[in-house]
Parts: structure tokens; C-alpha cells; sequence
């Protein structure tokens, strides 16, 4: 999957989806390959404008109108406390839902979306940084790369109540 500052719904991959895979929507942010559950993305997004909010947490780069909600703007980089992204890169961003709220995760490029029987998925090696370890809930060692489960959930649940 790849855009251009154009909107994105991923919602009819989902009929796709079996038990016996899982289908991700994959996205890059610092090198490392990422997946979240296409069940879970609502939109992706290119480039934005995004409106400051005055006294937020760091990870909260603003706030986007998209079809009349506002939906907070989380980078993921600073969340994870990650080196900052070269601005010359146009970010792009997948909206998820957390507690009943839509956000905006701030990541470098999206990519494919891709379809890995379940069988494969593994617990987190030892020697995957930390910080990836605690929002991720498992990996899939595909040919060329690591493939990071994000659990939304774990992102957000501190951003969340600062947010609010």
C-alpha cells in the first residue's frame, strides 16, 4: 500500500482476514519494520497539517481535522524516544482507535499489506530493543527483515491519559 498525501481505507482488506493468519498493515519508523493488525487501522494518511495544542506532552505533535473529528497526533518516534526524523522526509500517519478515540500515529512510510500465518508469530527476542519490546505483543521473521507487531494498545495507553 502506498500513498501520496491521499486517504486511504483499509477496512475492506479485513474480509480477507482468517484465524489462521493475520493481516498487517506494515509501516517503517527508524528502519524497523512494523505491523499493526489491518483490523485496527482506520486510515492512512499522507502528509498533514497539524495544529499545535498548547501544553501537551512531547509525543503529541497536535491535532488533524479528518471528516469533521478531531483526531490527536501521536509521533511515534519521540513516544519511543527515538531520534527525530529527517524533516526533509514527509511523515505519514495511520489512524487508529484507542478507548473510543481516534489517533494519529506519526510513523515514517507505510508499505504493504501483508498476510502471515499465525503459526509463525513469535514471543520477543531478548535482543529487540526495549523500547520495541514494550509495545510490541510478538515477530515475524520474514526473509529479510524483523517484522515488530505494534500493539496499539501499549502505545497509547500513556499518551492517551496525557492527551485527554
Amino acid at each position: 500500500m502506498s500513498v501520496a498525501g491521499q486517504q486511504k481505507d483499509t477496512r475492506n482488506v479485513m474480509a480477507s482476514e482468517d484465524s489462521s493468519a493475520r493481516t498487517l498493515v506494515t509501516m517503517t519508523i527508524d528502519n524497523q519494520l512494523l505491523g499493526i493488525p489491518v483490523s485496527a487501522v482506520h486510515d492512512v494518511l499522507g502528509p498533514q497539517k497539524l495544529t499545535r495544542i498548547p501544553l501537551a506532552p512531547d509525543a503529541v505533535a497536535g491535532a488533524l481535522n479528518l471528516r469533521g473529528r478531531i483526531v490527536t497526533a501521536i509521533d511515534v518516534r519521540k513516544r519511543l524516544g527515538l531520534n527525530e526524523r529527517d524533516e526533509s522526509d514527509p511523515a505519514m500517519s495511520v489512524v487508529v482507535e484507542h478507548d473510543g478515540e481516534p489517533y494519529s500515529l506519526i510513523i515514517d512510510t507505510v508499505g504493504e499489506v501483508l498476510s502471515v500465518p499465525n503459526d509463525r508469530l513469535e514471543r520477543n527476542p531478548p535482543t529487540l530493543d526495549p523500547r520495541w519490546r514494550a509495545v510490541s505483543n510478538g515477530i515475524f521473521r520474514l526473509d529479510d527483515q524483523l517484522l515488530v507487531v505494534l500493539e496499539v494498545d501499549r502505545l497509547l495507553e500513556t499518551e492517551a491519559g496525557l492527551a485527554a
